[in-house]
């Protein structure tokens, strides 16, 4: 079971696009996969067909405790994936929390009672608080999803930093998977600049596949469908399938190169 963590503190940047897209698009590649939602805006619920307003458990319930994990799962019958959902109740758990014990690890916890999944994606809220902290506890990895454009890479720093933070003190297995580029237009000199800062300073940590601006990618979300449900031959969804095919290749290589090592 791979947990990955997609995390940028700076909103609007596509993290919870990303999320529902690339669950649906491993789903469809027949991957088993749990996405956690842990925004308490819920947009990955809402954007997976879930009625958030009518939710009677969520991921809230169990960062405090009330729950199990699998007493939160729903089903997203179009997506084809499992969900922990989220609502405003969750903004309140960093404050019931404050003065419990190893509350950094809750999510993390929570999730190893749940073991039956080949991807865990975590949607994390846009800021380097309580939950995205937990979130980078209990992940293998990050995906930072990013434009590509004049303050991106000031940002992207701090995430970084707090990244090594984690890891020298929560989780350290913790790596960054890679650099997502979102909404990208080819036409614009500034996108393509910054594209190759990032490829020259991360290198092969920056995925080979680029999201597009695309408008079926933003208006898939008001029919509670991710861009493959909503439009399977939209230039959006055709790059998260891509994107899932990368990722499954990817984490296929890494464990042929661990077997190599400990065979060696």
């Amino acid at each position: 079971m791979k947990i990955l963590a997609i995390t940028n503190q700076k909103g609007g940047v596509g993290k919870t696009t990303t999320s529902v897209n690339l669950a649906a698009s491993l789903a469809a590649r027949g991957q088993k996969v749990l996405l956690v939602d842990l925004d308490p805006q819920g947009n990955a619920s809402t954007g997976s067909g879930i009625d958030k307003a009518a939710l009677k458990n969520s991921i809230y319930h169990v960062l405090i405790g009330k729950k199990t994990m699998g007493k939160v799962i729903v089903r997203s019958k179009k997506g084809g994936f499992d969900v922990a959902p989220s609502n405003r109740e969750l903004a309140g758990a960093e404050v019931e929390l404050v003065n419990e014990i190893a509350r950094e690890t809750r999510l993390k916890q929570a999730l190893e009672t749940v073991s039956d999944y080949d991807y865990v994606l975590l949607d994390c809220p846009p800021a380097l608080n309580f939950v995205t902290v937990n979130a980078l506890t209990a992940a293998d990895s990050v995906m930072i999803p990013m434009q590509c454009e004049y303050y991106a890479l000031e940002g992207l720093s701090d995430l970084v930093n707090t990244i090594k933070k984690v890891r020298a003190h929560l989780n350290p297995k913790l790596e960054i998977e890679g650099l997502l580029r979102t909404m990208f237009d080819n036409r614009n000199t500034l996108a393509q600049q910054v594209s190759a800062q990032l490829e020259g300073h991360f290198g092969d940590k920056v995925y080979k596949t680029v999201i597009p601006r695309n408008v079926r990618l933003a208006e898939a979300p008001s029919y509670g469908l991710p861009a493959l449900c909503y439009d399977k031959t939209s230039k959006g969804a055709r790059a998260y399938l891509d994107l899932a095919v990368e990722i499954i290749k990817n984490k296929k290589a890494k464990k042929n190169k661990n077997s190599n090592k400990s065979n060696s």
